[in-house]
């Protein structure tokens, strides 16, 4: 792993990383920010920012094995094409369903859930099982496209609304309104991806609402940059929306709103 803020780096280099979740756990890992530490890896974890695939890539592509395995586990629908665009080895992509938050360096806080969905692929049982040994609960999907949309428009629905109020899940679907915009943005998301082909697995509407009671003391990744200051993955996210919606003769306002609003917040 190579954490970018040298607080955390120091504190994982030099004794542990804490888990909180249901109970504290510590877990000895080590750390770099050389992208040569990959060397001889059968199995690199990609969970860089959506912003920052392509420098990612290019970093450790001359130190990845031939056979190493890329597992993007990144939000955004696009990214294992990206790094395929760039890399030789096999990339598998992966949705992934978990709340988190960074309490301070070299700790992070679990604030519900813990799944992947991975696609199809010649490596997918493998790791499949690997991942399920280490006590991560992995499904196989031939609609990995389809789970990833069915993430975005999650992410769409509470990223840039919890990163412009400061709130968390739980909190934030109770404000006055805050559903029926809710509803706006996941009617755009799935109307783009239908004209785009895409095949959404299970009740979208569902999964909207199970967000706020599986995970609702957590902040959305976008809120969580934005209360440091950093760049947010809005690109990818009600953007890419935006921009298929328009590629596609699909208006999408509410999307288009909530993006322009978090870029300004973003630029001050």
């Amino acid at each position: 792993m190579a954490p970018r803020n040298s607080s955390t780096r120091a504190c994982i280099a030099s004794d542990s990383a804490d888990s909180a979740s249901m109970a504290e756990s510590t877990s000895r890992v080590s750390a770099s920010t050389d992208a040569s530490a990959v060397q001889g890896a059968q199995l690199l974890l990609f969970c860089v920012k959506s912003t920052d695939t392509e420098s990612g890539a290019a970093a450790i592509k001359p130190h990845l094995a031939p056979d190493a395995v890329v597992l993007s586990l990144q939000n955004g629908v696009e990214n294992a094409d990206r790094l395929r665009a760039l890399l030789q080895q096999q990339v598998v992509a992966a949705a992934v369903y978990v709340g988190t938050e960074m309490a301070g360096p070299g700790h992070v806080r679990h604030h519900g859930r813990g799944e992947l969905v991975i696609e199809q692929s010649k490596a997918s049982g493998e790791l499949a099982r690997a991942l399920i040994a280490a006590g991560v609960p992995t499904d196989i999907s031939d609609n990995v496209r389809g789970a990833l949309w069915a993430k975005l428009i999650l992410n769409c629905a509470y990223n840039a609304l919890s990163a412009i109020t400061q709130l968390p899940y739980g909190r934030l679907v109770k404000g006055e309104g805050v559903t029926v915009v809710m509803r706006d943005l996941v009617d755009e998301c799935v109307a783009v991806a239908k004209a785009d082909g895409v095949t959404i697995p299970g009740d979208v509407d569902a999964a909207v609402r199970e967000i706020a009671e599986t995970t609702a003391g957590q902040y959305s990744s976008t809120a969580q940059d934005l209360a440091r200051g950093k760049r947010s993955e809005i690109d990818h996210l009600n953007g890419l929306v935006v921009r298929r919606g328009e590629a596609l003769g699909i208006a999408t306002p509410a999307n288009r709103l909530l993006h322009a609003l978090v870029k300004l917040i973003e630029s001050k």
